[in-house]
């Protein structure tokens, strides 16, 4: 466990891997987490900072570029391009510019702000959930290649509250206490984002299993 207090450059904690966790009390540039293979990053405001993190930029363009497993906890917005092209990687983040989780093939996206345009083009594995208390980007989203739903089943709803708690246990964040303080209202404002061509190989896959057990 390293913790580093100030900016950081490009890159910070590429293909950085298992039994790492990397804490930056302060800001990045971009690239953050490219092909991260495994460690856990946790990039938050600076104890003592006044302002709202979930209005302010922390991070740069292009997170978690590539990355194939770990986690990112990002206690304030991030650029354009979050998630693309990640295939395993867990991230929570509290708001993103355009492109985000483009081409993204495999792990967990969760979006605790605004999306910017153009979310999930290309966009054929791995799960984002996004809160949308305002209920505008199931109306923005425009991919028929992408199901928007709601978060009722047990399982997705363990798996974000989880993804969250961590989040607020390793930030400190606000917006993840208000959001965990009021739970079973909060849930309700999220969407989760399912590439059809992914929902069909679980499927395929869920009937497999079942044949097999018979």
């Amino acid at each position: 466990r390293v913790v580093f207090n100030g900016f950081a450059g490009q890159s910070f904690g590429a293909f950085s891997t298992h039994g790492l966790t990397l804490v930056v009390n302060g800001a990045t540039n971009d690239y953050l987490g490219k092909g991260l293979s495994g460690a856990k990053l946790i990039i938050r405001v600076p104890n003592g900072a006044s302002f709202a993190s979930h209005k302010n930029i922390i991070t740069g363009n292009v997170c978690l570029y590539g990355a194939t497993a770990g986690e990112a906890y990002i206690n304030g917005l991030a650029g354009e391009r979050f998630c693309v092209r990640n295939s395993g990687a867990k991230a929570v983040v509290e708001g993103i510019g355009d492109h985000g989780c483009e081409y993204m093939t495999g792990g967990t996206a969760v979006i605790l702000g605004k999306i910017g345009r153009n979310f999930g083009a290309g966009m054929s594995g791995g799960i984002a959930y996004i809160y949308d208390p305002e209920k505008k980007y199931a109306k923005t989203i425009a991919n028929d290649a992408l199901n928007i739903l709601p978060v009722e089943h047990l399982e997705d709803m363990a798996q974000l509250h989880e993804l969250i708690e961590n989040h607020y246990n390793y930030t400190m964040s606000g917006l993840a206490e208000q959001l965990l303080t009021n739970w079973e209202k909060e849930v309700k404002n999220f969407v989760k984002i399912l590439p059809e061509e992914y929902r069909q190989a679980l499927l395929r896959l869920e009937q497999e299993n079942e044949t097999i057990n018979q």
